[in-house]
């Protein structure tokens, strides 16, 4: 259902919201920023955020860097498309590489370049950032790969 003006006939079309974002890496650490903001104050996060009108999805995911982490990122190549129906999103995350220094940005509280086996795994702040972390250590050492799409059984984090 739509909401359509009996008057002219304007259809007020809802649509989902485009996140972009990266699993931005240095030497094999991964770069990870904790939100300052809401929702998840406090949780660890991939730099992503609401694309911008007149922006491409990399220049999202690349502006979203910057404005997370003061990072300057290589776009490498895409890595996923999740779809979370439940909060009308649909996430685009790529692979990338750091190309700058780093340093908490306005909506970070803190940022850091993490080990595999030092990611804060129990203070990340969404399901998608863990599925994006599963998927680009699944194709790391990959040069090339089809993107993922939700993992099987996520059904219930989605709707």
């Amino acid at each position: 259902m739509r909401r359509v003006c009996a008057h002219c006939r304007f259809i007020d079309y809802v649509n989902p919201k485009i996140v972009a974002g990266s699993v931005v890496t240095k030497d094999d650490r991964i770069l990870l920023c904790r939100r300052a903001i809401e929702p998840r104050k406090g949780y660890w996060t991939l730099p992503a955020g609401f694309m911008e009108e007149g922006e491409t999805v990399e220049e999202g995911a690349r502006r979203e860097a910057q404005e997370e982490a003061c990072a300057d990122i290589r776009i490498q190549q895409l890595l996923a498309v999740y779809s979370v129906p439940r909060i009308a999103q649909v996430q685009v995350m790529f692979r990338a590489e750091l190309m700058s220094d780093i340093a908490a940005g306005p909506e970070s509280e803190e940022v850091g370049l993490f080990a595999w086996k030092e990611i804060p795994w129990s203070e990340l702040a969404f399901p998608t950032v863990i599925w994006a972390l599963t998927h680009y250590a699944e194709t790391r050492h990959l040069p090339a790969f089809p993107p993922f799409a939700n993992p099987p059984g996520t059904e219930k984090l989605t709707h």
